[in-house]
Parts: structure tokens; sequence; C-alpha cells
């Protein structure tokens, strides 16, 4: 199995992975704070952007590569990786020190997490 719809998403998620991780170390050097966020909101929210993108994508990733290995059409495939491509961009927009809930940050979340939910209801529903 090749994994060349995965492989694709992957890819464009490693990209997305680099630049956060750029915006939190470019913060850092600014702010000269190693660890930690110390009084910095705005180092605060960039490390919060790149752990919620950690605690996320790799699963979804995940998910699409074993759904992909069970036969899931290319088209869903893409669905997928789309959903999640605009889920994490909204989840960074969204994501703010001043207000707990934004529409992009609801767009993200729940964009996510129906990711997840599909890949793992398609991967139950083709065990059987």
């Amino acid at each position: 199995m090749l994994f060349q719809v995965t492989a694709v998403y992957a890819a464009l998620f490693a990209i997305f992975l680099l630049v956060l991780s750029n915006m939190v170390s470019a913060q850092r050097g600014r702010t000269h704070l190693s660890i930690l966020h110390g009084e910095d909101m705005e180092l605060a929210v960039w490390i919060r952007r790149h752990g919620n993108f950690v605690e996320n994508v790799p699963m979804a990733l995940i998910l699409m590569g074993l759904c992909e290995a069970r036969g899931m059409p290319v088209l869903w495939l893409n669905v997928m990786g789309v959903a999640l491509l605009v889920a994490r961009l909204a989840h960074v927009l969204g994501l703010s020190p001043t207000k707990p809930v934004t529409p992009f940050r609801m767009v993200g979340a729940l964009g996510t997490q129906l990711v997840l939910l599909a890949g793992a209801v398609f991967l139950l529903w083709s065990a059987f």
C-alpha cells in the first residue's frame, strides 16, 4: 500500500507544523524565554496553537492512513484531509487569549472532531 493520499496530507501538515514551531521559537527569541511563557500571552497562545496541533493531527493522519488501507474512496479521504486542514487553520485564527470562544475556534474544534469521528466510524464499519 502506497498511502498516496495520506502522504500528501502528511506533507502539508508537516509544513504546517514547521510554521507553528517556528512561530513559537521566534516568539521565544523576542521574549528571551526558553521555557514556559512567563507573562507573555502571545507566546502562550502560540504554544497552545502548536500544542493543540500536535495533540490532534497525528491521530487524524493515522486514521486517514488506516482508512486508505481499508479502501476508503479517494474522494472521502480528500474530504477528510481538506476538512482537517481548514479546521486546523481556523483553530489557529480563532485561538484568542481574551475570548475563550470564537467562531473560528469552534470551527477548528468541531471540524477536527468530525474528521476523527469519521475516520473511526469508517474503520469500525469496514471491520465487519
